[in-house]
């Protein structure tokens, strides 16, 4: 049988063959290939060691990625060379890259273009790809099958948590190398698809957009373009709250001046601000439903909870939170991680990130009509305006309360609410058919890679 198959409850291992003392380890992949096609990953990637110069300036600025367990990269901010221990190894577009600790989570992917002047510690080996034996694209693919996963699975070694796989380990693995033309075609099935999916992600994204212009359209609200604060500010004497330049940046002052014309209320005359402390007894099964600030999102609401134990409970996890509650971001407010607490998080337990809304005035605003706005343009641009700190600005419970919230007729929110469901419905479609292609063409990519599905007929 050919494809991952589960390690049965015993099974015997010669001494010869066993390279790691433990169970996972003993598991091989079963390639539907012939013997030829299947080749050690040395003969495809060559490793590659390009040291940065050692004669930089200790003041000399690097930029050091970051590869995520998706297998996506990213550039950090330039830090100066003195500020990194030991050292640093030039990495160019198409190069493969992993991590030594985080390879088995998949921090293992492919350099893209565009990313240029970056390196990396020794904890990340670097390799180039043999491109008469393989194209880059379809080494990518390959390391993102369950298959290959399971594989570097099977060699991690050392204390939990510090697991690490050797370059010599990644080198060792066999995997199918088909003819490139074959390589090609997979490349091309899955670039059709991506090509699809991106499509329907970017009308959800052009959905979005329309209908937040049209929540600020009918608010009578036009956002300005973000603008830079240059030279000298002059500032009236009873509209200066602070003292930070940047709280009087140019379109923040653009969009004061609308509310003045319009009919506002302060967050604070409109909602109130509550700390739910849960008790031990709360939760006697031991346990509780953790919504950290992760697991909110500005377009999806609150998702992927997780347990935690009473016992192991963070330091943040403070707060109770209730069916119809409304919690707001408070780090990075201007994501716009707010959300409506419904039924099936009720009772959950939430970070000391968010600030808890347990009163709204609904006689004189529609809850869902208020998280619209707070996540719309217009709430946002206030929220940045009044956050303060560096690397996690935040906005205090006082600033919260200054939050300018315009107030229309019942009957406009609710017709402005129908249009915003409406859109919703048609985004929340599209999603799924988004997540259904992408599970679709990454099962189909699987099989091919595997040798279960034939290439030749796509």
């Amino acid at each position: 049988m050919v494809g991952i198959e589960k390690l049965p409850k015993a099974f015997s291992v010669s001494f010869q063959d066993l390279t790691l003392w433990n169970v996972g380890a003993q598991f091989k992949a079963k390639w539907g290939w012939p013997s030829e096609v299947l080749k050690p990953l040395s003969d495809v990637l060559v490793r590659r060691i390009d040291p940065l110069e050692n004669n930089t300036s200790p003041n000399f600025l690097v930029t050091l990625l970051t590869i995520h367990f998706d297998g996506s990269i990213e550039t950090r901010n330039p830090v100066p060379r003195k500020t990194i221990k030991g050292k640093l190894f030039k990495v160019f577009p198409g190069d493969v890259v992993f991590s030594k600790i985080d390879v088995r989570n998949g921090a293992i992917a492919l350099v893209p273009e565009g990313i240029e002047n970056c390196c990396v510690t020794s904890e990340f080996p670097v390799y180039s790809v043999n491109t008469e034996l393989a194209i880059p694209q379809y080494i990518k693919l390959l390391f993102r099958t369950k298959a290959f996963m399971r594989i570097l699975n099977s060699m991690i070694s050392g204390a939990s948590g510090r697991k690490r796989i050797q370059p010599s380990q990644l080198e060792s693995v066999e995997i199918p190398i088909p003819r490139l033309d074959i390589q090609h075609k997979i490349i091309k099935h899955w670039g059709k698809s991506e090509t699809t999916r991106i499509s329907l992600i970017n009308q959800i994204v052009s959905m979005r957009s329309a209908a937040d212009n049209c929540l600020l359209k009918a608010l009578g609200i036009k956002i300005p373009l973000p603008k830079p604060l240059r030279g000298v500010v002059i500032q009236s004497w009873k509209k200066y709250e602070r003292w930070d330049t940047f709280f009087y940046r140019p379109d923040f002052l653009e969009l004061e001046c609308q509310f003045d014309n319009l009919n506002v209320a302060l967050f604070s005359d409109i909602a109130h601000v509550s700390s739910r402390p849960w008790k031990r007894s709360d939760f006697p099964s031991g346990k509780f439903r953790y919504i950290e600030i992760s697991s909110v999102s500005k377009d999806h609401g609150i998702r992927n909870v997780k347990d935690v134990m009473i016992n192991n409970a963070p330091s943040r996890a403070t707060t109770l939170v209730k069916e119809g509650d409304l919690i707001i971001s408070t780090t990075r407010p201007y994501l716009g991680a707010f959300a409506i607490v419904d039924k099936s998080y009720d009772s959950c337990v939430c970070s000391s990130g968010f600030a808890l809304i347990d009163y709204v005035n609904e006689k004189v605003i529609n809850k869902n009509f208020l998280l619209a706005f707070l996540k719309s343009q217009a709430g946002l641009r206030q929220f940045e305006r009044r956050m303060t700190g560096g690397l996690y600005p935040a906005i205090v419970k006082d600033e919260l309360m200054k939050i300018k919230v315009p107030i229309v007729l019942m009957d406009t929110q609710e017709k402005i609410l129908i249009k915003i469901q409406e859109v919703e419905s048609i985004i929340n479609e599209k999603n799924r058919n988004a997540t259904r292609l992408k599970k679709k063409t990454k099962t189909e990519i699987e099989d091919m890679i595997l040798g279960l599905r034939p290439v030749e007929g796509i």
